[in-house]
């Protein structure tokens, strides 16, 4: 698909240069790209003007805050940088309408508080900012997350400047990685982030004029969808919740568990299930609109490799791990008779393993998906390391050895060669800083976060490793294959009985991982719509402090000042602060720091077959590449990409295989038909309903909250129950007693 090109209908921005007229071999080879990216460039634009620092820290500010509000919750929501990228529109226009043209002199330095018309320029910056608020306080806010945890659940005493530190240094270790992989994963054409074209369609529609035709304005498509998403949103959202997961299969057979297994969207394998939620179908691989055919493609084989064949044989036929004696699908934890597991039995008063009582309570179970699940992430690992370094991995080399500065530029980066590029050395002082900060904490308070100096230079290593191959595959499929479960694999048996030790691992690995690559699709993004590099360093440098500071404050005045916070059994019944996603985070400390991997996985254990997935997925990537040099004319054999058909099983569980399968369905739709036979709907709405239907839904969602359902205000009826699939989450093995099944013989 890269080497496609194909002409594209350009109309220039604000103040664009129109010299928007090149070459065919200037012009991007991707082609989604070629259809959607401005070629034409104004440096004369102002960036970094009053609007700016003043709607982007704003933004920053606010989305960090509610972010952080949000993610203690019951129903947990995360706000994105879209609802911000709209409301700040208008308030830019109006800044520019209203506030004084007058030049200030402060310093030496001059400025205007209005230097003329709010531009895309500053509106991308802005964006940029409130991203910050995003990544660092919505997803996978994993630093937050380990201070809660050390704070809420295990009851530490920890001193604010330490926090502060791991906050601060987790973030600013990505963007120094972000800075020193610029070269591999921002200047190349070929890395080309897919969902930044969402993006730019928006701006783009946000701010241009469109010719006059018949057909309608980007503008007002996207004003059009947003508010028929707007009011869509309030059937699965609240009045009719059933639409998020539509399981007829159990209606047909009611009283069969084994239909309700296969059939239910919630707690089976999903056959023939659907929602008509956008926010199900995005939910865990991001809007399908914006995500290439040919990775779909590959996550479709994927999935039903493993939900329609792989896991009913293990389960049916093979009764892998005892798999019979738990429900098919969960991300509980179970005992050998099939209750949930209770790990507080085994916990002493200091949070250690009491050995004696795991020896007599018993061992931990998984449900037969999550198992396999866990053991597909140790094959995904290891498969993305070998694709990347197989077909990505002369290149990479090259680039090392600085040809990349002899590489055939296409016209997005010669119209960057305007402006001046960030020294190298920036974003190395920033990387040695927070890594010396970082060390500062092993030693200062080693034991709080009981990880010394040398498991910091470990964890630092690993993200090191991992962050190019697993950036590469997402700045090319725009799926970002996780390495939490190798991260805590590897430090719990390191350090095993050691908790706080394999959270704090897994942030300085993981989380840096994350933010790095945040950092990279920002950076493409400035690339494509031609953001000076000084301006987005000073944006995401600032946003990213800005954050992270008001992440812990906010986060340290709520644990402080909420009575039982995250302690379930002492809250009130109706209380909303029961910290779900934090409880996870407590779940997974337990189990790979805590239990550790040895007693799961090491011989003996009931699931070390799985390791044995670490070697497959490192062998697997090796025949496509051979088959890709033997056949050099068949350009479909290097698209076969293991990593990313693994990635159809990635995140089961929470993410439900209708979730997925939905994805699927959505992604070929708009991704293949629409993209092959209707292009010119595509190149000008595809990626402009994709925003449209984020943002109506992400309103609609604060809405519902605010106004109904965080004052309690839910309604009780057959639709606003998910599912109807009650049997679905029974065990089938004989003699297995759980409330509410029936007991097999």
């Amino acid at each position: 698909m890269a080497s496609m090109k194909a002409a594209s209908t350009h109309h220039p921005t604000d103040g664009e240069n129109l010299n928007g007229d090149h070459s065919e071999e200037e012009r991007c080879p991707v082609e989604e790209v070629a259809l959607v990216v401005p070629e034409t460039d104004d440096p004369s634009l102002p960036v970094m003007t009053f609007r700016t620092w003043f709607l982007g820290l704003t933004s920053c500010t606010l989305l960090i805050f509610l972010n952080t509000f949000f993610t203690y919750r019951t129903q947990p929501l995360v706000i994105s940088a879209i609802l911000m990228q709209i409301a700040v529109l208008p308030i830019g226009k109006f800044m520019a309408a209203t506030l004084p043209t007058n030049q200030y002199k402060v310093l030496g330095w001059t400025f205007s508080l209005n230097p003329g018309p709010f531009n895309m320029k500053e509106h991308v910056v802005i964006t940029v900012f409130a991203n910050c608020g995003v990544s660092i306080g919505g997803g996978d806010a994993y630093s937050i997350g380990a201070i809660t945890v050390m704070k809420a659940y295990y009851k530490q005493r920890l001193n604010f400047v330490c926090a502060l530190l791991i906050v601060l240094t987790t973030q600013v270790l990505g963007y120094g990685w972000a800075g020193m992989l610029r070269k591999y994963l921002v200047y190349p054409v070929e890395m080309w982030w897919p969902s930044n074209l969402a993006m730019v369609s928006l701006f783009r529609a946000l701010h241009e004029k469109d010719p006059k035709t018949k057909s309608m304005t980007r503008m007002r498509f996207f004003l059009v969808f947003l508010g028929v998403s707007f009011a869509y949103y309030t059937f699965p959202g609240y009045l009719f919740p059933i639409l998020t997961f539509f399981s007829w299969v159990c209606w047909a057979w009611p009283h069969s568990i084994t239909a309700q297994q296969i059939g239910s969207g919630y707690h089976g394998l999903g056959l023939g299930a659907f929602t008509l939620d956008w926010a199900g179908i995005s939910a865990y691989h991001g809007s399908p609109l914006v995500t290439p055919w040919f990775s779909i493609l590959n996550i479709g084989v994927g999935f039903i490799m493993f939900v329609y064949i792989i896991v009913p044989l293990c389960y049916w036929k093979f009764n892998t791990f005892d798999a019979q004696k738990f429900p098919i699908f969960s991300n509980q934890l179970f005992t050998s008779s099939g209750h949930k597991y209770d790990t507080t039995k085994i916990l002493t008063p200091q949070y250690d393993l009491n050995v004696a009582a795991y020896e007599k309570y018993g061992k931990l179970y998984l449900s037969p998906l999550f198992a396999l699940s866990i053991g597909s992430g140790f094959a995904r690992f290891t498969a993305t390391l070998t694709h990347v370094a197989l077909f990505n991995g002369s290149d990479i080399w090259k680039q090392s050895k600085s040809a990349i500065k002899n590489v055939k530029l296409d016209i997005h980066a010669k119209l960057m060669k305007s402006y001046k590029e960030v020294p190298q050395w920036w974003f190395l002082v920033l990387l040695l800083g927070s890594i010396a900060l970082s060390l500062l904490v092993s030693f200062v308070w080693k034991e709080d976060v009981q990880l010394p100096w040398w498991g910091m230079l470990f964890a630092f290593a690993l993200a090191w490793i991992v962050t190019l191959p697993i950036g590469v595959l997402q700045a090319t499929t725009n799926q970002q294959p996780g390495y939490d479960i190798i991260a805590q694999f590897i430090i719990g048996y390191v350090l095993p009985g050691k908790p706080i030790a394999n959270l704090l691992f897994k942030i300085y690995g993981r989380t840096s991982t994350l933010h790095a690559l945040s950092f990279l699709s920002d950076l493409k993004l400035g690339h494509y719509l031609k953001i000076p590099p000084r301006s987005m360093f000073t944006a995401q440098l600032a946003g990213t402090l800005v954050s992270g500071t008001v992440n812990l404050g906010a986060a340290w005045w709520m644990l402080g000042n909420i009575e039982n916070i995250c302690d379930v059994e002492s809250l009130h019944p109706e209380s909303p602060w029961t910290c779900p996603k934090y409880r996870v985070t407590f779940d997974a400390s337990v189990i790979w720091g805590l239990i550790g991997p040895e007693r799961l996985f090491g011989p003996g254990g009931l699931y070390r077959n799985l390791v044995w997935l670490f070697l497959v997925g490192a062998v697997l990537p090796v025949p496509v590449w051979i088959l890709s040099k033997i056949f050099p004319e068949k350009k479909w054999i290097p698209l076969i990409n293991i990593p990313v058909i693994s990635y159809g099983f990635a995140g089961m569980p929470p993410a439900t295989p209708t979730n997925i399968a939905s994805w699927i369905v959505t992604g070929t739709i708009f991704n293949y038909f629409v993209f092959k036979y209707r292009k010119g709907w595509w190149q000008k709405y595809n990626y402009v309903l994709s925003a449209a239907l984020d943002a109506g839904t992400a309103f609609m969602g604060v809405l519902l909250f605010f106004a109904l359902q965080n004052e309690g205000r839910n309604l009780k009826w057959w639709g606003s129950e998910p599912d109807h699939c009650p049997l679905a989450s029974c065990p089938t093995a004989p003699g297995i007693l759980v409330q509410g099944c029936p007991v097999f013989n």
